[in-house]
């Protein structure tokens, strides 16, 4: 007689079960972390991803009165609407290019901020200074907006010394060249400083052996950053870049109509993406046009990020987040 054979378990699925079995031990060994990570688990479920079926709303003429159900399907016509408005070109156009000067400027001065706080070796002066670098961040964008004016307003007081000196008056809310530049600024005045964080803990997580070799072998403070420091820091710049870059398709409305406002004469160089919704929300009531134009958005920034991952995993396959 003969006798049977135990059935066999592919290895594919062996390694399915181990994972599985992993996976809730890593889960029950942990959970009290987990747990902890609930209320944000929670909090993006119910505000990120329930409201996800909201964008049917790009697909019809949307009524309050008849609700999202009830509404006429209308295809891709609020699609059509938006790309047959006549200065969408220059929308999108200044959308991507602030955009790309807000991440290539913000890259640049966290990281020298990021180096200049690692240098610093007296601990109080370092505490002082990340602070001050960092408290813009939480200044609100009103707020700002209040300080510019008395800046750079008709009577503010850069006018005033501009006009003094013997200069024409450069009439900074009358002319859209001055605000890329004006914009630019503020950005890196805001985001500078908070963003040295990860680049801060990412150089301090760095094995110190190869700067105490470094320095033995005689090598400056300059040859140790531009040969250690920056070519270990390139993964984390990579990596940061990438998710910046899915955001390149929207504006930063906060930043831009309080700033700007609804002041016409800016918009050849400030008008973007978000301004241009808010607009159209607000004086046309298109809920449908509004809806296509976000959804428009993170369909160009899931591409962007997808296109972007690609090109680091074949230049620094390290850097990929994915």
């Amino acid at each position: 007689m003969k006798k049977r054979k135990a059935p066999r378990v592919s290895s594919l699925g062996r390694e399915e079960r181990l994972t599985l079995r992993t996976g809730l031990g890593e889960l029950w060994k942990n959970k009290g972390l987990y747990l902890m990570t609930l209320p944000s688990i929670i909090w993006v479920f119910i505000f990120c991803y329930i409201p996800m079926y909201g964008i049917i709303i790009a697909f019809k003429d949307f009524s309050f009165k008849k609700g999202i159900w009830g509404s006429e399907w209308v295809g891709l016509k609020n699609f059509e609407f938006l790309f047959n408005y006549k200065d969408i070109g220059r929308v999108f156009f200044n959308t991507i290019f602030l955009n790309v000067l807000f991440i290539v400027t913000g890259t640049i001065f966290s990281v020298f901020l990021a180096l200049v706080f690692v240098e610093l070796k007296n601990k109080v002066y370092n505490k002082v200074v990340q602070t001050i670098a960092i408290f813009p961040h939480f200044v609100s964008w009103t707020v700002v907006a209040m300080f510019l004016g008395g800046i750079i307003g008709s009577s503010g007081t850069l006018t005033k010394w501009i006009v003094d000196m013997g200069a024409e008056n450069p009439n900074f809310y009358s002319e859209a060249a001055w605000w890329p530049l004006i914009l630019v600024m503020l950005k890196i005045w805001q985001g500078a400083g908070y963003g040295t964080i990860v680049y801060v803990a990412a150089i301090t997580g760095f094995d110190q052996g190869m700067y105490e070799a470094a320095r033995i072998d005689g090598a400056t403070r300059l040859q140790t950053i531009t040969r250690i420091t920056l070519p270990l820091l390139k993964p984390t710049i990579i990596m940061l870049t990438i998710m910046s870059v899915g955001k390149i398709f929207a504006g930063d409305f906060g930043m831009i109509y309080a700033l700007v406002g609804e002041n016409s004469q800016l918009f050849p160089t400030t008008d973007v993406i978000d301004t241009f919704v808010y607009r159209a929300l607000r004086q046309l009531n298109n809920m449908g046009m509004s809806t296509a134009t976000s959804l428009f958005q993170s369909v160009v920034g899931l591409i962007m990020v997808v296109g972007s991952n690609a090109v680091a995993k074949k230049i620094e396959p390290d850097s990929a987040i994915f």
